[in-house]
């Protein structure tokens, strides 16, 4: 606004002056009543054009500057948000990745440790199944040597009786039963 009233200054000022100048009365400017009332109707026409076109011009190159100035706020603002978004959803994903380690750990160590404890259960049981069948192989050894041993006596007396009834005749059988009577009457 401030130019545009200079540049009227000027051409007002110069315009009077080019015409004083010229001396002769075919000049291009006449210094009359036309120059004041063509001034006059610069200024309104100046005027009007300010009100009209200036000034709606500048409020409107005003309000474009505002609406890209909160445009660049709002990108800039959008532009924080996803940054802030960006950095949470990695410290998000940094946190489960960082869980999920303490679970697969926490996994590995309980496996291993159920491992260690079949492993050492199932040593405590072939343990005790080993001493069950030693105990079962000792009980049957026994077993068979008591079933062996009478079998061997029952076999001894069976012999026995088959020689001493052959050598025996019935004097020495009645001699044997008859010292055998006497000896439980003396133990009774």
């Amino acid at each position: 606004m401030i130019r545009v009233l200079a540049i009227a200054a000027l051409v007002l000022g110069v315009v009077p002056s080019a015409a004083l100048a010229s001396e002769g009365g075919g000049g291009l400017i006449n210094l009359d009543r036309s120059l004041i009332i063509q001034a006059f109707n610069f200024l309104l026409l100046l005027v009007i054009l300010v009100k009209l076109l200036y000034k709606p011009l500048l409020a409107k190159m005003d309000e474009r500057t505002q609406a890209i100035r909160k445009s660049l706020d709002e990108a800039q603002a959008a532009r924080a948000e996803a940054q802030r978004e960006r950095e949470e959803h990695a410290a998000r994903l940094q946190a489960a990745y960082t869980e999920a380690q303490a679970i697969r750990a926490a996994a590995l160590k309980e496996a291993g440790e159920e491992q260690r404890r079949l492993v050492e259960g199932a040593r405590a049981e072939a343990a005790r199944l080993v001493e069950s069948a030693r105990n079962e192989l000792a009980q049957d050894v026994r077993r068979a040597r008591q079933e062996l041993r009478q079998e061997v006596s029952d076999l001894a007396i069976t012999v026995a009786e088959r020689l001493i009834r052959k050598s025996l005749r019935d004097e020495d059988h009645r001699r044997i039963v008859q010292d055998a009577i006497s000896r439980v009457d003396k133990v009774n």
